[in-house]
């Protein structure tokens, strides 16, 4: 399996900070697959983001994307093949209409009319906006509004998109709504996805995650992997499964909890073995 991200010894530093953004960071995020990137507030997660996209160029080490090593030469064709959606939607819209704002990024690229008619169509029936079209973007739910930023994505072709905290404006339903819509995207069209977020749920559904502090990789693994260190979780100011959260609270009142991460339905067998035993 192809990479479609490799990291390399990659360090930046902003100009008045006193402590490195990002320190020595390596890591290969195989094609096709879905990885979360979490960590604490200003861990480095979306300075991470902007370097793997060239919005900021990295201090040391290197990045390549899609076999392209990033650089002022590559950095424009490296953008064609990411894309990125933010938490704000708002910020991203440009456009009168839908329609408009789903193909300014196309306008941008020279795409030719016919083409674009087809890829703002198309994008649009992706994410199952295509009756929306003429809509003004501000009088959409934010649901809504996140499903067209991400056709405006998706409308260019990537072959990898970056939720950058995409869903941590949008009620639980938004948000399982937009991740249930990428992960059909993500097998449509085989993408790569790369997640910075600090929902769990996000995070759990991921292939890998890459868990940041202070602009260091302290550990890369499954879901599974991760959400065993529950209680170290915990103390870095990161959220984690409600079943850890409980395996941490009966541990306190003396109770025998496996160390390995139970989901809901693993944690609901435990207790019920247990207590048959008791």
């Amino acid at each position: 399996m192809t990479d479609a991200i490799t990291v390399q010894n990659l360090s930046y530093h902003y100009p008045e900070a006193k402590q490195a953004a990002l320190s020595d960071v390596s890591f290969a995020v195989p094609a096709g697959q879905w990885w979360a990137i979490i960590g604490h507030n200003g861990s480095g997660k979306s300075t991470l983001a902007k370097n793997i996209n060239g919005l900021l160029a990295p201090e040391t080490g290197t990045v390549t994307v899609g076999g392209l090593r990033l650089s002022e030469q590559t950095v424009w064709d490296i953008r064609a093949k990411v894309g990125i959606v933010f938490q704000n939607p708002d910020n991203q819209f440009v456009g009168a209409t839908v329609a408009d704002d789903v193909a300014f990024g196309l306008e941008n690229r020279s795409v030719p009319g016919p083409e674009m008619v087809t890829r703002v169509k198309d994008a649009l029936t992706a994410v199952n906006m295509q009756d929306f079209a003429s809509r003004e973007p501000a009088r959409l739910s934010g649901g809504q509004k996140q499903r067209v930023a991400i056709a405006g994505i998706v409308a260019q072709q990537p072959e990898i998109i970056i939720l950058d905290e995409a869903t941590s404006m949008l009620d639980p339903a938004g948000r399982q709504e937009i991740l249930t819509l990428i992960r059909t995207l993500r097998q449509q069209q085989q993408l790569t996805v790369l997640s910075i977020t600090h929902d769990i749920d996000e995070a759990a559904s991921a292939d890998q995650i890459l868990l940041l502090d202070d602009g260091q990789i302290k550990e890369v693994g499954t879901p599974s992997e991760i959400f065993a260190h529950g209680e170290e979780l915990l103390s870095l100011g990161l959220d984690v499964p409600y079943p850890e959260k409980l395996k941490a609270a009966l541990r306190k009142r003396g109770v025998s909890m496996p160390a390995a991460y139970l989901d809901e339905e693993g944690l609901v067998q435990d207790l019920w073995t247990l207590h048959s035993t008791m």
